[in-house]
């Protein structure tokens, strides 16, 4: 999740992520995670942007907002024609190496539990709130994602869809507790999952369960909302631990 629990003391960043709230701090917060868990070197190339933002979940803005801050802070340069590299200073090692801790103490099944209480809670709100427009993109996400060409798409699209319902909420507060559980999420299940296959398959039952989510979303029935995400929730775990 994002790691502003620890604001730095150099404002330099914060300024820089200051005008996109909630979502630009769980990106910054994802880089610095990410850098930390791959232990990057100094001097070490990052991947490039394509491959960043779907690793992260990302969009291209949210990734280069969080660059520019890590810039900012002498913590990586780029050079045109070569990519971006990281630099020897840290500014923000403190607080991504916390929160790395944090993820090391906690297992997926925790990770799941946690998810099963808020998470629902989060669709039941959205029932409530979401606007036409939002439900269009919620759809357009389901359909995205029974198209995805590679599994790593698939799960930009899946982190994709679940914050979309935490945005639909319409809760600030709620989008923030879901941004904190969701990078803690990306942290605790890298390098764990099995995947056979390019992509995931046709019945890959996280196709219909989003649908399901979506309409009940749609036709503004809170408790459907909730179910259908418990049940869903219910299902990766089943996935994911047996």
């Amino acid at each position: 999740m994002p790691d502003d629990m620890n604001p730095p003391t150099d404002t330099s960043g914060t300024a820089a992520m200051a005008d996109h709230g909630v979502s630009g701090s769980a990106a910054l917060a994802q880089l610095r995670a990410y850098i930390a868990d791959r232990a990057f070197k100094p001097g070490e190339r990052l991947p490039p942007e394509r491959v960043l933002c779907l690793d992260l979940g990302l969009n291209r803005a949210e990734l280069r907002r969080a660059l520019q801050v890590l810039e900012s802070e002498n913590r990586l340069w780029r050079h045109v024609g070569k990519g971006t590299f990281l630099t020897d200073v840290d500014p923000g090692a403190a607080q991504a190496d916390a929160f790395g801790q944090l993820a090391q103490q906690v297992s997926p099944a925790d990770v799941l539990r946690a998810r099963a209480a808020l998470e629902p809670a989060i669709a039941r709100e959205a029932a409530l709130h979401a606007s036409a427009s939002a439900i269009a993109k919620l759809r357009l996400n389901v359909d995205r994602a029974v198209q995805a060409a590679t599994w790593r798409e698939y799960e930009a699209l899946d982190n994709e869809f679940h914050r979309q319902i935490a945005e639909s909420s319409g809760s600030t507060t709620l989008l923030a507790l879901f941004d904190q559980l969701n990078l803690l999420r990306r942290m605790v299940s890298w390098g764990r999952m099995v995947r056979t296959g390019a992509r995931p398959p046709a019945e890959h039952s996280s196709f219909a369960e989003h649908a399901r989510i979506v309409d009940q979303i749609s036709v503004r029935d809170p408790e459907a909302a909730q179910i259908a995400m418990r049940a869903h929730i219910r299902s990766v775990e089943n996935r994911l631990l047996g």
